[in-house]
């Protein structure tokens, strides 16, 4: 990891240990407050279990113009984007996308719809109506199970990374449950006093941050959970897609896709509305990439289901494929890791509130 940025957030959490002014502020401050020096394994933890509120900073005294020069989102925002770039396996992936996000995202989608068109124009194995009738369910389990299942080893490979830096303890139910009901509620956007971000706007809280993401949240666990539905069914029951509009899997992906495509779209205005200098402004691209993915993923879903019995099905299918496969595979490099480093910082702060 960068040296400075770990010295210069050390800079400023000293500081404000010694001011205390924002205590309550977020789960940032009870933990801070917990040291009174503050190893790089310390550092590390309080920047991936800040949110990136910004309530501290409009509400610190000692911003610029004063000589201390506090910042502490954007420092933090600092270290834990070199920390996820740092702990990603393989980093050099990680660092390249950070910087050239919207690009990448974009040539990935197509060229893996192209592979697509080429493997539907071979013809190889389509084995049914609909979808199938365009691509073979062994192709897409073929394509897409490697696709899962690689970018969570590599996830798994930087977490193990991350719970050594930050002097991870034995884990036990009870720090589980209670990471799993913070994450759950989005506590950490909704201030200390539960009012809400200053994301957007400085002079105003609000909720909005936190309800965006609880949209994407619940809307990507939805969508899963018909992956998840229709995979049994086909395997377990021998029920093979199309599935109509009342079956499990359509009852669960339909309300799901909705929610992410309108989560994923409110935190991209969201993001444009914000000061980009108060987090990681070399990140800036990746994490406007990684929305517009996420957006887009959902959206042509949707537009599948839509116009799946017209000419539109095929092209479409190859977009929503293609982007399905970036999605995976760059999540081990892209902020949708973030969700598994600040649930493991959840897990980390939880073994301090909850000793063993």
């Amino acid at each position: 990891m960068q040296i400075d940025l770990i010295q210069e957030a050390r800079r400023q959490a000293e500081i404000c240990n010694a001011c205390r002014y924002c205590e309550g502020y977020c789960a940032v401050f009870p933990s801070l407050q917990d040291n009174r020096i503050f190893s790089d394994g310390d550092i590390t933890q309080l920047a991936n279990l800040c949110h990136n509120c910004r309530g501290c900073y409009y509400a610190c005294q000692y911003t610029a113009p004063h000589e201390f020069d506090l910042n502490l989102p954007k420092a933090l925002a600092d270290v834990r984007q070199d920390s996820w770039e740092t702990f990603a396996y393989p980093q050099a992936i990680a660092r390249t996308f950070q910087r050239n996000g919207m690009m990448i995202a974009f040539a990935s989608v197509l060229a893996f719809a192209l592979v697509f068109v080429v493997a539907n124009w071979l013809g190889r194995g389509r084995d049914g109506n609909a979808f199938y009738a365009v691509m073979s369910h062994g192709m897409m389990v073929a394509i897409f199970a490697p696709a899962f299942l690689l970018p969570l080893a590599s996830l798994g490979v930087g977490l193990r990374r991350y719970w050594r830096v930050v002097g991870g303890e034995r884990v036990t139910s009870a720090h589980i449950l209670s990471a799993i009901k913070s994450a759950g509620e989005m506590r950490n956007l909704a201030g200390g006093h539960g009012d809400g971000c200053n994301f957007e706007d400085e002079d105003r809280f609000t909720q909005a941050r936190r309800v965006a993401h609880q949209l994407v949240l619940y809307g990507f666990l939805l969508c899963f959970a018909s992956t998840s539905a229709g995979t049994l069914m086909h395997y377990l029951l021998g029920i093979h897609a199309p599935y109509t509009f009342w079956s499990l899997p359509k009852l669960l992906g339909v309300p799901g896709g909705i929610l992410l495509a309108f989560g994923a779209v409110w935190m991209f205005v969201l993001k444009r509305r914000g000061d980009r200098h108060l987090g990681s402004v070399s990140a800036w691209s990746g994490e406007v990439a990684f929305i517009v993915l996420l957006g887009f993923v959902a959206i042509s879903g949707l537009a599948l289901y839509a116009f799946g019995a017209t000419p539109l099905m095929p092209p479409l299918l190859y977009l929503h494929l293609g982007a399905v496969l970036s999605f995976f595979l760059l999540t081990p490099f892209s902020k949708m890791a973030h969700g598994f480093y600040r649930f493991a910082a959840l897990v980390r702060d939880a073994q301090r509130k909850l000793p063993q």
